[in-house]
């Protein structure tokens, strides 16, 4: 897989501020929220800096009743990653299912964290789903 390894301040920084410091579009730097389901394994959502996760939109998509957003801490419990550094790159073979919001699709390459803070990788979309064998899905919305 060809990628592209991008270092930024250690500190925890949002997709937003990453861009920023990589003088790059936010809509192409993705971020990875952890979402909790009931009786069943938590699954990530990587989904564009400037949007947020919508639960409703991505339960249909899962053919759940709910899903949830742990607080900071229980994600990074669930996962054994900091915040600002969780990534499916890091996790692959750990048993989380991964949705990426289908607005990747119009980039051919994304960034995402690399699996801990301070390093955003850049990859090709479809590299990223061969890795993870994520689905894609509309799981996102603006954050008005």
């Amino acid at each position: 897989v060809k990628y592209e390894a991008h270092e930024l301040p250690p500190e925890k920084l949002g997709a937003v501020e990453a861009a920023q410091h990589m003088g790059v579009p936010p809509e192409q730097v993705f971020k990875t929220i952890v979402v909790t389901r009931e009786k069943k394994k938590p699954l990530l959502t990587v989904i564009p800096g400037p949007r947020v996760v919508d639960l409703k939109k991505l339960a249909a998509f899962l053919n759940e009743k709910k899903v949830f957003l742990p607080t900071e801490r229980e994600a990074e419990s669930l996962t054994g990653l900091q915040a600002g550094g969780i990534s499916p790159l890091a996790l692959i073979n750990k048993g989380f299912q991964v949705v990426i919001d289908s607005v990747a699709q119009s980039h051919e390459k994304i960034y995402i964290s690399g699996g801990q803070r301070g390093l955003d990788i850049q990859l090709p979309v479809a590299d990223l789903v061969k890795l993870t064998n994520a689905k894609f899905g509309d799981v996102s919305r603006g954050e008005n």
